[in-house]
């Protein structure tokens, strides 16, 4: 089973810039045609979708971030980047990174463990 491994996660201070990068360990039969996610998980909050780019290349973002995160991929789609600017003490969280074969970023077949963001005032 094909894993999903995030990097890039650390500590900053507010208004910094942080770039997160979500590889695949493993082969996704015909991974370009999921929809690819960031979720985020705040201590003692669920978890929140916040950024999702699917297989046209077409792109959405929560309000909370809209403007100052960036998804992307590479030309392979293996990877997927999240450029995070601007950075605010509630941008705090664990982040995820995931995947969903229907392409419609729901509900997701793949998951990486999540990496730690910590952004200090």
């Amino acid at each position: 089973q094909a894993q999903l491994v995030e990097s890039g996660g650390g500590s900053v201070q507010s208004g910094g810039s942080l770039r997160l990068s979500c590889a695949t360990s493993g082969y996704i039969y015909s991974s370009s045609t999921y929809c690819w996610a960031w979720l985020r998980q705040a201590p003692g909050k669920g978890r929140e979708r916040i950024a999702a780019i699917y297989s046209d290349g077409s792109t959405n973002y929560a309000d909370s971030v809209k403007g100052r995160f960036t998804i992307s991929q590479d030309g392979t789609k293996t990877l997927v980047y999240l450029q995070m600017n601007s950075l605010k003490p509630e941008d705090t969280a664990t982040y995820y990174c995931a995947a969903d074969r229907l392409n419609y970023c729901h509900s997701y077949n793949y998951w990486g463990r999540g990496t730690q963001v910590t952004v200090s005032s």
